[in-house]
């Protein structure tokens, strides 16, 4: 893969590189057997266009693959496109498709899927603001799909390319699949069995993928792929205790969270291979602005003013947290602090201050959570106590984690504040995080689904800006607005401590975990 800069003021022609190398590729150390995986949270649904759950995520990105998506520094590369060229005035991109790629069900994909499937997420697609730009696509033969811009974006490639919520590529005759209703019909290399939701979901071995041979190895959520298992199960285990106990056991070959308070003992667990990742998301609330009270900016303000950060945090992670002002982390190149005035302020006098200008009466305040993820829980209790003692009536609403997804993303009452994690978004970008306060979909329900016009502008500015400095100003510029207007309430940086048994050999924690290339050792 030729390295190119979006961070600059154009993007060069992507192309792959397809010169022979010395090494060869990637070989399965073993082939069989079924691999179990303790997954903490339910699955609402596994059509990618129209979830951005990390759940769905975990196991829909295992089926389905994109023209592109990020390699293992989450730089863009190309995958179901073979190419990607940008044009001199930056107003198209060619992408040349790889041959002979099957769905599932036995059809060739062509260009005319490709824009069935971009068809598809232009009307349902949870982060199709990112073709605001795009005046259209058009299959010019079968094995060429054309993207025109309005005007040059310099960063329409990193959106493209995101595996936040993908524009995965599904065969044509799916076109038309309401929203949550896709059928599992993708390209990767595992297909559906079963889906049992609030059970388990079941994948097999597609015999009839074909890697990317122009790659090696697997990078990233792309590359040399191969299902070495017969089959995957990834498990529903909500409970942290059972997933710890089934690792233990051996009923679970891989986990994807564990407490925090096992890990001394798992430490000298010969059978246990620990796998920590720090910055895996960021603990957040988000308010509903269309839902009184959280509709007045005052009263908003005064819920920021109250909250003690370190409380919220320790309780949502056992104390395997750091404090993090910002939608990124500090390592991040693109990392701002803008807005830390309002982060972590622990003032009940201020708070109480603006109750007052807000002329709050003691009416519910509703916090929107789940015990699916014991951290959004333990987060949304922390943080009712700290209201309740500046006076405001904190109330607990508590479903499980599919229906708090709905309920959040549909529905403009019955809920003030609703508790996830930004993880994938921060991880990919800045670009990815801003998406979630943007519509179609702005996560802070802004009333009438009308942007705010400082948010959308500093969104424009972060797109389109041939500037990069600019871009960045624009992010922090957006991360200030979102912080001072209280339309995102971010606690800390979670630590998520994933595990599998000693035998299994070739898992590595990502964002999402990656079936192919792992197998059993014995």
């Amino acid at each position: 893969m030729a390295r190119y800069a979006l961070a600059g003021a154009a993007i060069a022609t992507v192309l792959l590189c397809t010169a022979a190398a010395e090494a060869a590729p990637f070989k399965c150390g073993k082939v069989g057997g079924d691999f179990v995986f303790g997954q903490e949270a339910n699955v609402n649904s596994l059509d990618q266009m129209t979830s951005s759950t990390i759940s769905t995520r975990n196991v829909a990105m295992n089926m389905f693959e994109s023209l592109m998506t990020r390699d293992e520094n989450t730089a863009p590369i190309p995958e179901l496109a073979d190419s990607v060229t940008e044009a001199p005035d930056g107003l198209s991109y060619t992408f040349k498709l790889r041959r002979n790629v099957k769905f599932h069900n036995g059809k060739t994909m062509s260009s005319a899927d490709v824009v069935a499937s971009f068809d598809r997420y232009n009307k349902v697609g949870l982060s199709r603001s990112m073709f605001g730009n795009v005046s259209g696509w058009e299959a010019s033969d079968a094995n060429t799909f054309v993207i025109r811009m309005k005007k040059r974006q310099p960063t329409f490639l990193l959106q493209l390319s995101s595996f936040s919520i993908p524009v995965v590529i599904v065969p044509s005759e799916l076109a038309d699949a309401a929203p949550q209703q896709l059928k599992t019909v993708g390209t990767g290399p595992w297909q559906l069995v079963d889906f049992t939701p609030g059970s388990a979901v079941k994948i097999k071995r597609n015999d009839a993928y074909t890697p990317n041979t122009n790659f090696e190895e697997r990078t990233g959520f792309g590359g040399y792929k191969q299902a070495c298992f017969d089959t995957v199960t990834f498990r529903i285990v909500t409970e942290p205790g059972a997933r710890l106990a089934g690792l233990q056991t051996g009923e679970l070959h891989g986990v994807e969270d564990l407490p925090t308070k096992a890990i001394n003992d798992l430490k000298t667990n010969k059978s246990v291979t620990l796998l920590p990742l720090q910055n895996w998301w960021i603990q957040i609330s988000l308010p509903n602005v269309s839902f009184a009270p959280t509709d007045n900016l005052a009263f908003r303000k005064a819920v920021q003013a109250v909250l003690d950060m370190d409380e919220i945090m320790d309780a949502a992670s056992d104390g395997n947290y750091r404090l993090n002002v910002g939608l990124r982390y500090p390592n991040n190149p693109d990392y701002t602090d803008a807005g830390k005035e309002t982060y972590n302020q622990k003032n009940p006098a201020l708070a109480k201050k603006f109750l007052v200008e807000a002329g709050y009466k003691g009416e519910p305040v509703v916090l929107l959570t789940n015990k699916d993820y014991p951290s959004m829980y333990n987060a949304a209790l922390v943080m009712a106590e700290q209201m309740k003692a500046v006076g405001i009536n904190a109330q607990l609403k508590v479903v499980d984690w599919p229906t708090s997804v709905q309920m959040a993303l549909n529905t403009d009452k019955d809920w003030n504040f609703f508790f996830t994690g930004w993880g994938t978004q921060p991880a990919l970008g800045g670009l990815d995080t801003v998406q979630f306060l943007i519509n179609p979909g702005a996560s802070y329900k802004p009333k009438d689904n009308v942007d705010d016009p400082d948010m959308l502008a500093a969104w424009q500015d972060m797109n389109s800006n041939p500037d990069p400095a600019a871009r960045q100003a624009a992010f922090a510029r957006a991360q200030k607005t979102a912080f001072e207007r209280v339309y995102a309430v971010p606690f800390g940086a979670l630590t998520k401590v994933q595990a599998t048994r000693a035998n299994v050999q070739g898992f590595k924690p990502f964002r999402i975990p990656r079936m192919s290339n792992v197998w059993f050792s014995n």
